[in-house]
């Protein structure tokens, strides 16, 4: 390399690459993005002269009648701040689009964002055993023996989560662990939420046949892959009932309760072991396993 020194004064920020397969936060920003979101996708799949027009709401005449109309929904952080909440932004900023359009507003339509949530206290339920399905899956492809023949947990799990339902409404979260199994779930809910989650590892279901594959492969299975079992994050006042519910259904006979929701360590989600020590359980960098589902 050259010593000369090099001169960054003139250097700019590269704009991010607009050609991507699925939605992103930029999307959402009201720059370019924005726009070609509305111009590439929306625009050739609903069509019409009205939205060829990209105003801030859409004119048009029904019955012999002058109407405008514009919808909106709003997210930000914090509900509350000074000047406004949330509240006052979703009646505002779509009032606010009609009179661009020279109208007044005669009736408000409603649409609702509803933020998955989770709070200090809930309960974590997962409805069964854990890494059948990783297990099941290596032992095939690999050829592996582990002294007992291993069956995927493969299964649809609409109907469990109706016996949930019915029991309460008030399921804060949902996930099935899937790729990177139980602890990448865990982790992604606790990153989202801004909680602290502690599980025992004791309580967590386990069957011989897993816990074996992964003592004489080094994996630990919590990071196996699930392809029938859900984990639950519940308010503690439910979870029993839930429970109940859970372990009268066929996919959730072995549910268990196996850890909480706190306000300690947001964000990270730690195993007290059986020998009362504890410790991290991280994001997995990679996959412990090659693509198996």
């Amino acid at each position: 390399m050259s010593d000369t020194a090099l001169d960054i004064t003139g250097w700019t920020c590269p704009a991010p690459l607009r050609d991507r397969p699925r939605v992103v936060m930029g999307h959402g920003g009201g720059g370019a993005l924005s726009a070609e979101l509305v111009q590439h996708l929306f625009a050739p799949a609903f069509g019409g002269d009205v939205l060829a027009q990209l105003g801030d709401s859409a004119a048009l005449t029904l019955g012999g009648v002058r109407l405008a109309f514009s919808t909106d929904s709003y997210v930000v952080r914090p509900l509350f701040f000074p000047g406004g909440s949330i509240g006052d932004l979703a009646v505002n900023g779509t009032v606010n689009d009609l009179a661009m359009s020279g109208a007044e507003a005669a009736y408000l339509s409603c649409g609702f964002i509803l933020e998955e949530g989770v709070v200090p206290g809930d309960v974590v339920i997962v409805s069964g055993e854990i890494g059948l399905h990783g297990v099941a899956i290596m032992s095939v492809r690999e050829g592996l023996e582990f002294g007992v023949d291993v069956q995927s947990d493969c299964a649809a799990l609409g109907g469990l989560v109706r016996s949930m339902l019915a029991v309460t409404p008030d399921l804060h979260v949902l996930r099935d662990p899937t790729r990177g199994g139980l602890a990448a779930s865990l982790n992604e809910i606790a990153a989202a939420s801004g909680t602290g989650v502690v599980i025992h590892e004791g309580r967590v279901p386990v069957p011989a046949a897993v816990a074996n594959a992964c003592a004489i492969l080094g994996l630990d299975p919590l990071y196996v892959a699930n392809e029938g079992k859900l984990v639950a994050f519940v308010p503690r006042e439910h979870a029993d009932a839930v429970l109940d519910a859970m372990r009268a259904h066929p996919l959730g006979r072995r549910a268990a309760v196996i850890g909480e929701a706190v306000d300690a360590h947001p964000g990270l989600v730690v195993a007290r072991t059986v020998l009362g020590g504890t410790r991290v359980v991280d994001l997995p960098i990679g996959e412990q396993l090659p693509r198996i589902c």
